[in-house]
């Protein structure tokens, strides 16, 4: 039986866009082979699904693609807290390396291309011997490194991590870098594609920056957060692209707004509360959206007020904490991709299909 050609998707370090990537080449890869295959085989931020701990990325994948494999093939090492202290005091690397390989084998099985997903740069998994590197060469895999936007300093990371795949024996296909900036991508483009030749790397794409991508809706917010939604189910889907603390006067506040804007706001801040309604109403400023309003310090204005606000379809939700923790916990906020995230997705489709070389990216994977 024929092998199928495989990637392993991995990064600089996290959160650099790997499941991006990972799902722009799947969309890309579908148009010119017929079975497509994902497995992330170590996963560190899981979800329960079908009565399994899988990796977030995972359920996304194979939502998003209409996969049919085992979820758990697709995710078959989930971390979960106290993993890694358990592995150190008994190390089992031959059961966890077995447990790749056979979902590897599954997911495999009738596929033309596997994309493999990794998780965070080269090291991330060493300290219970499944490092990207290691799980790579696992796989005999080929490498696609991911890096955000810059010249120096991620060329400075992809080296650093190109040296600890190529000690695995692990070859690079190519790299990607993510995020770029409009004002910079040209710049940027050239010297990096300049930078990584000296370094014997061939740059296969830049990919510029998009807010959306980056942007929670109010409803990952909520669960994130694990606030309260007091009002305003229908708009839970809205994103946001902008977190603004009204601490100020409510007059002066009104000059802040743009985007798509999340509120915080003590809940004893009617006023507050007040000139946001006003604002939303009377469409004060174009393109600018209240996405959904945050009451801090565990507070409730006036039933009157929550009325108002449940009318006006704007997403109220309660914070147990202070304001200044409540803003830190959803500025920390880790924005992932989610299956109902259909905008997103497509975005992401037309991203990977124009700017990245695919017809150079297989070519690369073939290559001995």
């Amino acid at each position: 039986m024929k092998k199928p050609l495989k990637v392993y998707i991995s990064a600089t370090s996290q959160n650099e866009g790997k499941t991006v990537v990972s799902l722009g080449l799947i969309c890309a890869l579908k148009e010119r082979f017929k079975n497509i295959g994902f497995i992330k085989p170590v996963g560190q931020r899981y979800v329960w699904e079908e009565g399994e701990k899988v990796d977030e990325d995972a359920l996304l994948i194979r939502e998003a693609c209409q996969f049919k494999d085992n979820l758990k093939d697709m995710s078959p090492i989930a971390i979960e807290r106290g993993f890694t202290q358990k592995y150190i005091l008994q190390p089992r690397k031959r059961e966890l390396v077995s447990k790749i390989r056979n979902s590897f084998k599954k997911v495999s099985q009738g596929k033309d291309f596997i994309v493999i997903e990794g998780t965070g740069h080269a090291g991330v998994g060493a300290v219970f011997d499944l490092s990207n590197a290691k799980v790579a060469k696992v796989l005999n895999s080929k490498v696609l490194i991911i890096s955000e936007g810059g010249i120096g300093r991620p060329i400075d990371e992809i080296v650093l991590n190109k040296a600890l795949f190529e000690k695995e024996k692990v070859k690079i296909a190519g790299v990607i870098i993510n995020k770029v900036k409009a004002d910079k991508y040209t710049k940027i483009s050239k010297l990096a594609r300049l930078g990584l030749k000296k370094k014997g790397l061939e740059l296969l794409g830049v990919i510029p920056y998009q807010k959306l991508l980056l942007s929670p809706t109010v409803e990952q917010i909520l669960k994130e957060g694990g606030f309260e939604l007091i009002g305003g189910n229908r708009g839970l889907d809205k994103y946001v692209e902008k977190v603004l603390v009204g601490a100020m006067a409510a007059h002066d506040a009104l000059n802040y707004f743009s985007g798509k804007s999340l509120v915080i706001t003590p809940g004893d801040r009617e006023d507050i509360i007040l000139a946001v309604l006003g604002f939303q109403m009377d469409k004060l400023k174009e393109n600018v959206q209240i996405s959904g309003i945050v009451l801090t310090g565990g507070l409730k204005p006036n039933s009157a007020i929550i009325d108002l606000v449940k009318d006006s379809g704007i997403p109220l939700l309660l914070s147990r904490e202070d304001t200044y923790t409540t803003a830190s916990k959803i500025h920390d906020l880790i924005v992932k991709i989610e299956p109902q995230d259909k905008e997103k997705i497509k975005i992401v489709k037309a991203l990977v299909e124009k700017y990245i070389d695919i017809d150079k990216f297989i070519k690369k994977v073939k290559a001995n």
